[in-house]
């Protein structure tokens, strides 16, 4: 074989070991969004969770408020089910945009719901709600931990997708962008207030 011959070999085979290793570092991105978001998922889990038994206890107390506590279960089944779908392919954008509607819905009935848990001094003071309403705060603060590392690992494989030579490898292998899971409540980025303290 002659020199020229060798040199295109050798550049064929540079290119070749390059977009293997660009193809399996794309790979390795999308399998970490997917990874970040079953820890996003692990906690929301949790959430699901709790809320019905805040409910249940809330119920002897806010007898008259039943349709705040409908509310508040049809919102965390809402956003349960949309949880569930986002955690078949969290690399797909219309599930996490889906779900992070969902989860605004579920932060404002929750709100209304602690809004009026206030007037009740007698629901303030019961120990199962002061238990519940400490696990609920432990858990929307690993909710946000969680969030913060799947929004840290769609922006590296979005960015893997967009910078050279990457981009030669995403199109045609179908590596479509990630979205990030945002907080689209003003009110909610402040954080969901669960103590009657």
């Amino acid at each position: 074989m002659s020199a020229s011959g060798l040199i295109m070999l050798g550049t064929i085979v540079a290119i070749a070991v390059v977009g293997i290793a660009v193809y399996n570092g794309m790979v390795a991105g999308r399998n970490r969004i997917k990874n970040a978001f079953a820890q996003i998922d692990v906690q929301l889990q949790r959430r699901y969770d709790l809320i019905p038994n805040l409910v249940e206890t809330a119920k002897g107390y806010l007898k008259h408020e039943r349709e705040t506590l409908e509310a508040v279960i049809a919102a965390r089944n809402q956003a349960r089910d949309a949880s569930r779908v986002a955690a078949r392919a969290p690399e797909d954008g219309g599930a996490i945009r889906t779900l992070a509607g969902a989860e605004a819905a579920l932060g404002g009935a929750l709100g209304r719901f602690f809004a009026l848990a206030e007037a009740y001094p007698d629901l303030k003071a019961n120990q199962t709600m002061q238990q519940l309403m400490e696990e609920l705060s432990t858990t929307e603060n690993r909710v946000a931990f969680a969030r913060q590392a799947f929004n840290d690992a769609v922006m590296s494989y979005n960015t893997a997708c967009e910078q050279f030579p990457g981009n030669l490898i995403a199109g045609p292998f179908h590596f479509q962008p990630a979205e990030q899971l945002p907080i689209e409540d003003q009110a909610a980025r402040k954080g969901v207030k669960v103590s009657f303290g």
